[in-house]
């Protein structure tokens, strides 16, 4: 099978890109959200709460946990 340059798309999702795609592989999200209650008032899950943490606490950079939209 051969590719043309078209067809063929590059992104560089450096290492948060890495680890968001293994914690979504292994389904942790989905895990926190069934362990933890929901309440009411929320507007994020716990789960996706988790998965910033762990992005934001492995120190890759020093960018505030708003910012982690586009690997979720």
């Amino acid at each position: 099978m051969s590719f043309s340059e078209s067809q063929i798309k590059v992104q560089d999702i450096e290492h948060l890109g890495i680890v968001a795609g293994i914690i979504d592989e292994m389904s942790l999200v989905d895990l926190f959200n069934q362990l933890l209650a929901t309440y009411p008032q929320e507007i994020i899950r716990a789960g996706q709460v988790v998965k910033a943490m762990i992005l934001n606490g492995l120190g890759f950079i020093s960018a505030r946990l708003y910012l982690f939209e586009k690997f979720f």
